[in-house]
Parts: C-alpha cells; structure tokens; sequence
C-alpha cells in the first residue's frame, strides 16, 4: 500500500534455471525444525530457511515440510534453493495503459496482479520490467537499480492509477509532493458489511504486527500517524437485525498518509474489511456475498486506486486522474446491488 500499498511467489526468474537441491541427514530430535535446519544447512540463514519452509522448498524424506516452529524428526532433508535473481530488472514488452505521458513523467492504469518492481517471488512481470521496455534508458535511477522511476506503491493485487518518473527532477518533486501528503488519492473498495458511522475520518498508528511480521496493524503505540477519511456511499443487503450492518458496502477512502497496506488495515479496525482480502479480511461475508464473489471471479482485494491529482513537478501543470474500478469490481458491485 507503502504508499497506499508501499509494500508488498514461487517460480524460478526469468533465466529458468533449475533449483538447487541440498540435502542433509539430521538425526536429533526435539529441537525447533528451523533450528536444526540452519545447523545442517549452514550455508543459509535462519530467517532464509523460514522462507523457504513457507514456500514448501523443504522436505523430509520427500514429504514437504512447511512449519518452521514444529520439532525436527531424524531424516533426509531436502532443500530446494531457488536460483538468484538478476540484480537489474529486465525489459518486458508488457502492454501498459497509459494515461499521460511527457519527457519526465508517465502515468497508467495499473491491473491487478502486477507488482510495482521485483521483490522475492516475484522476479519480473512486474511495472519496473514493463516501464523499462516502454521508456528504454529514460527512467529515473534515484529509485536504485531495483526499483527505477517509482515514487509510490499499489499492493499487487491493487488496480489503479500509479505515476512513474522519468527523469530524477521529476522524481525528486514526486516524492516530495508524496512526502508533503499534497497528492490527491481516492480509492475504492468494497466492503464486508459497512464502517460506522457512514462519514468518517480513521486516525491511528500504523506499524508491524506483533503477533504476525507480515503484516500490518494498528498499533497503541510506535507504528507511524496514518489518516484516512472515508464515506459510504452505497450498502448492499438488508442488515440481518434492525440497526445492524448491511452485507455489504461501496466505500470512498480518501488518503492523507501512505502507509503500508493503509486502507486495508484502516477498514478492517472499523469491522469493514474488504472482500476478497485474504491477509486482512477477517471473518466470512454472508452467504449471498460469497456468492457474488464467486460469480464476479473475484479472487483479490476489492480495492482500485481511482483517483490520483498532483501538480506537475516540472512545469507546474495541475494534472488529474480517475479510472473506473475493473470488470471484477464492477461485476461484483453489479451482484451486490442485487442482494
């Protein structure tokens, strides 16, 4: 998120190269699996061994293992290690939408399931590999190697409008203007139930969870400040008690921060989280949502930046943005408004 998602699978990069299999006879039992796997394999870390336990690289005696808190058992480990990636992302001729364009910036329309640059998991296919091929050499390096003319971030699973830069002045004034919070940004989403009140403004602390490094949470203390003024504008599905929720909602959410994985967070601490968010979507929707989900194929977080106003870092033009959410949010809105 990250900017609104400033922050983020198992395939080998693009050279295609094989997995390289190591494997070790642990004999010991009773200690942490995670453990007396860094023993064996000395030549990775804890931390990396846990990766790959969570990717399902690590067997014993060909049965996968995936939990790194469980007790290790004597066998014959394997441990599957994916090749290293490039350093430099590579060109993809991949097609983009582009919404504006001059010399030091571009705009797009990002779709969902793209990744906004390279990352663990996710070598290439990403917005860098496709920006690299579109604008050749004129992409701004301030971002590093990794990471070329991005200023801010949508989740992968986040559609909508994202600004690159093209040259380091451009790139300097974007994230300025992002740092500020002088950006314009409305994102859609579409809610399990709906937040209550049907107008209001989210003011937390937004940092790691503890209880889960993955993710983010709201914190009583530490975290950063994170703001973000919402408005219902649609319920879908009679609330099933009088004075109670709808099934589902139409929600507004107007950032005045960026934190990582802001809105999902923020909507999920007022008992709305987004449908199809499988890491902050606690609980299950009602029956008839779940339905239209499945109907609309939806299989990622309802959430699409719409909106995006800035103004020009070079020449001082006040630009704006607003793209419609996707098929599969309209779809599922379309069921919804049927319920």
């Amino acid at each position: 998120m990250s900017d609104p998602d400033l922050i983020d699978e198992d395939e080998d990069p693009a050279t295609g190269a094989p997995a390289e299999v190591l494997e070790a006879r642990i004999d010991a039992s009773g200690v942490r699996l995670d453990k007396a796997l860094a023993g064996a394999f000395p030549a990775l870390s804890r931390a990396r061994l846990q990766a790959l336990l969570a990717e399902g690289a690590v067997s014993r005696d060909g049965a996968v293992l995936t939990g790194g808190s469980a007790k290790a058992q004597p066998g014959l480990y394997a441990v599957a290690v994916p090749p290293v990636a490039p350093a430099t992302p590579q060109p993809q001729a991949i097609p983009l939408t582009v919404l504006y364009e001059d010399a030091e910036l571009i705009v797009i329309d990002k779709p969902a399931g793209m990744a906004a640059h390279p990352a663990p998991g996710t070598p290439n296919g990403t917005l860098v590999n496709a920006l690299l091929a579109h604008c050749g050499d004129s992409l701004s390096g301030i971002g590093g190697v990794a990471r070329p003319g991005i200023v801010h971030r949508l989740d992968k699973d986040t559609s909508g409008v994202m600004v690159a830069a093209k040259t380091d002045r451009a790139h300097a004034g974007l994230s300025a203007l992002f740092a500020a919070h002088d950006i314009e940004r409305t994102y859609i989403a579409l809610t399990r139930g709906a937040p209550s009140p049907a107008t209001g403004r989210i003011h937390t602390r937004i940092g790691r969870s503890t209880g889960d490094r993955k993710k983010m949470a709201v914190l009583k203390a530490g975290g950063r400040e994170a703001i973000t003024d919402y408005v219902v504008q649609a319920t879908f599905g009679q609330p099933a008690k009088a004075g109670g929720a709808p099934m589902a909602a139409r929600v507004d959410c107007t950032l005045h921060t960026g934190r990582t994985h802001q809105i999902r967070v923020h909507l999920s601490s007022k008992g709305a989280p987004i449908l199809g968010d499988a890491t902050y979507g606690s609980g299950s929707p009602a029956i008839p949502v779940r339905t239209a989900i499945a109907e609309a194929a939806l299989e990622r977080q309802a959430l699409h930046a719409a909106v995006l106003g800035f103004v020009h870092p070079v020449t001082g033009e006040a630009l704006r943005f607003e793209t419609a959410p996707p098929y599969d949010m309209q779809r599922l809105e379309t069921r919804l408004a049927e319920l």
